[in-house]
């Protein structure tokens, strides 16, 4: 027996067509390989009612990554046979989307030195089209050609061959509508057509031939497998009827059945890949040989990243790409089956736009479909998309791999890609790679990426993006004393150094433990509140964006709180305010682009005056007044208003409490905010089109509580349950209007204590907190009975040897002053030093 007899035997006793086959008489003719390159099925679809399955082509059934690469690749070397190194080098290979997006990509590979273009449906503002074509029997049918390089696709005399690739070579129609269009704008003397099957008739054959006898050029056809099919009469009236036959079967045998208890969805883990910032996500816009070889230097480090993030028991993995965005993800397959070694099994398919047919039989190529709304705001509308081959395959795992267009609230939806793979899996990881858009027509030309745990904070990765830049390795801290006094003589502006981090005595720290032990029943109670209301008033997924780093810790809370109740996977970002110099417009650009501005709610701590609450209206202002993101487009249409977890002033209208009380969060600096810094905005350090800075401080590890706030609290979520609805119940239907009493009092006491600026008068816990931790304060007030709330308070003037005053007509638990003429390094409304009389 041969080695081919003997696998086929072993794997192939059932062909994957034989159900179709034997219900429609459709007959599948060819070389001896053609049965296990194809199998059948069938879709609703006016215009072709079969489809054939490709096992080796990584869309419809999973596939290891190397078979896959290694298909096209291989047919890349074909080609580079026949033109030889030279042609080859000066080839342009075309892919088709989306089906061949992948393949035409390894064939690119396999010639080594091409340049690759695939066609896409999604269009891109701003980019003109190099041409466009049409794709006959397609349920998605306009292709467009987007290059970066408007020369890629120049024709003329000396014009390189245009090698085109697409995963089954049918009727030829496709293939001959792009030379066609191309050929009449950009004529070339040769073609190249490359695709896994040929299964043209006879009389297809012969008009290729003609075609190229008419437009005078030389047309070849590289395959690796061919062979035809036999469609009896009628086959499409009668496989639209079996089709749907076997839908109102399955649909009632899903009414009959008797739903059990659900296993609790896989946890979702975002995997950072650090992508290498030169390479393109694909070849949508182009792909240079350059391209090539920073992604294949990248990607062994890449590899080691995610399979550092399975479990350590997963040994069946598959790798998921994302419609067109097939090829990274299956680069990124290939080296994590070499990362994993021969005691993984590693599998890589897609999602794909082509609604099919899914029968659970072993003579059919789709048994199983997971349906899920797309997730890419795709230009001609909402709509399903789909998943084959995925449920009860046994992966261990799934590693989804999208691109930052597709990384949006429809994703993380209770109904989208991720919930129901987590459904399938015991482990499902999130991969996003960043969208490409060639660098003349991006606004800035390049938008930073956020920055994510372990390698930016100590938050776990999908908890939040930090919108700012790493500036860990720069020198901007300085002694108070030192640093105030440099603010005041040379009017400079706060947020461009940083107080030394605070190293709490083990007195403070064991403050903290107790602090935290009594008021996480009591925070837990007002994170639910907040986020609920922001749930039925913003909501169904807002997009959480919180002011660094105060409102960080609230916001993960807050995106804790959607994901426990109710199974939300709430996008949450870190963005940087700082007073008098605005919000970072940069960031509010990156968050135009990738999600709507309607969806995002700003996240603070708490209120203490209402300075920031003022300072964001402004910059909100400001930003949407200059016509939002593009400058021109009009405005983007973020709402400046506030959600915070306390508002003593009465500054917001979304809010857990308005009582003034200890949050612990706010009793350190940045070993309870994930180990970064306070938001740094310098001229040298931070330019026009960068996210301001931050500082990430891995040294101070073992000091780092962050995790231990964030787990004290969550394990209070189900105990506050019933009070935080009852609670937001009442406060949807009060009147909830901000009454700026806090804004009052602070006038009152900056004039009764001759300050006259209300800038110096920091009022409630969180206040008073950071004015003792990072600043030189003058005197402290305190309400006559506030209790434990303010032992901490009492605690940290002790040390710094700051009075404290109890007054009783107080509306704060406390008051933090700093006064302007004798204390170094007061800052008024503008963030300068104010100088002295």
């Amino acid at each position: 027996m041969s080695g081919r007899a003997r696998r086929e035997e072993a794997v192939d006793v059932v062909w994957s067509g034989d159900w179709v086959a034997e219900r429609l008489g459709v007959a599948l003719e060819g070389d001896g390989e053609l049965h296990e390159l194809l199998g059948l099925a069938l879709r609703r679809n006016p215009k072709r009612a079969h489809l054939l399955v490709s096992n080796v082509l990584g869309k419809h059934v999973p596939q290891k990554p190397s078979v896959v690469y290694g298909a096209g690749y291989g047919l890349g070397e074909r080609v580079r046979a026949l033109l030889g190194a030279e042609e080859a080098r000066r080839a342009v290979v075309l892919g088709y989307a989306e089906t061949a997006t992948g393949l035409g990509h390894a064939v690119a590979d396999g010639l080594r030195d091409a340049p690759y273009l695939h066609s896409t449906r999604r269009p891109v503002a701003g980019v003109a089209q190099a041409g466009g074509f049409e794709e006959a029997h397609s349920h998605a049918t306009s292709h467009l050609l987007l290059p970066e390089d408007p020369e890629l696709l120049a024709g003329g005399a000396e014009a390189s061959t245009l090698v085109l690739v697409d995963d089954e070579f049918s009727t030829g129609n496709t293939v001959l509508n792009t030379i066609r269009a191309l050929h009449e704008t950009h004529p070339r003397e040769r073609y190249v057509i490359v695709a896994l099957v040929d299964m043209r008739s006879a009389g297809d054959r012969d008009r290729l031939t003609a075609f190229a006898a008419e437009i005078g050029a030389r047309v070849d056809l590289v395959t690796r497998s061919s062979g035809t099919v036999t469609l009896p009469e009628g086959v499409l009236e009668r496989g639209q009827a079996l089709v749907a036959d076997q839908e109102a079967e399955q649909a009632g045998r899903a009414d009959e059945a008797v739903a059990g208890v659900a296993p609790a969805p896989a946890p979702v883990t975002r995997v950072a890949l650090d992508w290498p910032a030169e390479v393109p996500d694909g070849g949508r816009h182009g792909f240079t040989p350059a391209h090539r070889a920073a992604l294949e230097a990248a990607l062994p480090g890449m590899a080691e990243r995610i399979a550092g993030a399975l479990d350590s028991d997963v040994r069946h993995v598959l790798v998921l790409g994302f419609e067109e965005l097939m090829y990274a993800p299956l680069r990124l397959g290939t080296a994590l089956e070499a990362a994993m070694g021969s005691g993984a099994e590693i599998r890589y398919s897609t999602t794909t736009r082509s609604p099919v047919l899914a029968v659970d039989d072993p003579g059919y190529a789709i048994r199983t479909r997971l349906v899920f709304p797309a997730h890419d705001d795709p230009a001609d509308g909402p709509g399903d998309r789909y998943a084959y081959n995925v449920a009860g395959a046994g992966f261990d795992a799934v590693l989804a791999v999208i691109d930052s267009t597709a990384d949006t609230p429809e994703l993380h939806a209770p109904d989208g890609l991720l919930a129901r793979l987590a459904a399938h899996t015991g482990q499902v990881l999130l991969a996003v790679v960043p969208s490409y858009t060639p660098t003349p027509l991006q606004e800035p030309a390049v938008l930073p990426e956020p920055l994510r745990g372990p390698d930016f904070s100590s938050y776990a990765p999908e908890d939040v993006g930090w919108l700012l830049q790493d500036l860990s390795d720069t020198e901007l801290e300085a002694p108070t004393e030192e640093r105030e006094e440099a603010i005041q003589s040379g009017g400079a502006h706060y947020a461009e150094s940083l107080p030394v981090e605070y190293q709490p005595s083990a007195e403070y720290q064991a403050l903290f433990a107790a602090a935290l032990d009594a008021s996480a029943a009591r925070i837990a109670r007002a994170v639910g509140t907040v986020t609920e209301t922001v749930l039925a008033e913003r909501g169904p997924r807002p997009v959480l964006v919180s002011l660094a780093r105060a409102g960080t810790p609230v916001g993960v809370l807050m995106r804790h709180w959607a994901r426990h109740r109710h199974g939300l996977d709430l996008p949450h970002y870190a963005i940087s305010i700082v007073r008098g110099r605005g919000i970072d417009a940069t960031a509010l650009r990156w968050l135009a682009a990738h999600h709507d501005p309607a969806d995002v709610v700003f996240v603070d701590g708490w209120t203490g005056k209402g300075a920031i609450t003022r300072e964001l209206a402004a910059a909100i202002e400001e930003f949407e007044a200059s016509g939002g993101p593009g400058g021109s487009a009009g405005p983007a249409g973020f709402d400046p208003e506030i959600a915070v977890l306390a508002d003593p002033g009465g500054c917001v209208r979304t809010y857990g409490t308005r009582e003034d009380f200890l949050i612990p969060s706010a009793c350190l600096n940045s070993t309870v905010s994930g180990l970064i810094s306070r938001t740094v905005l310098r001229a040298d350090l931070v330019g026009p089109d960068d996210f301001h800075g931050a500082k990430f401080y891995r040294e101070l590890a073992g000091s780092d509580v962050s995790g231990d706030f964030l787990a004290a609290v969550t394990a209070r979520f189900d105990d506050v349950a019933d009070q935080v609805d009852a609670e937001t119940k009442e406060l949807l239907a009060a009147d909830r209007a901000p009454t700026w009493e806090g804004w009052a009092a602070v006038e009152r006491i900056s004039e009764e204590y001759g300050i006259h600026d209300v800038n110096l008068v920091k009022p409630g816990v969180g206040e008073t907190t950071r004015v003792l931790l990072r600043r030189v304060p003058w005197k402290i007030l305190a309400k006559r009975g506030a209790g434990t709330d303010l032992t901490h308070i009492w605690l940290l003037a002790e040390q710094r040897g700051v009075p404290v005053e109890e007054v009783d007509d107080l509306p704060y638990s406390c008051v933090g002053l700093i006064h302007p003429r004798f204390t170094r390094g007061a800052t008024g409304s503008d963030g300068k030093a104010v100088q002295g009389a």
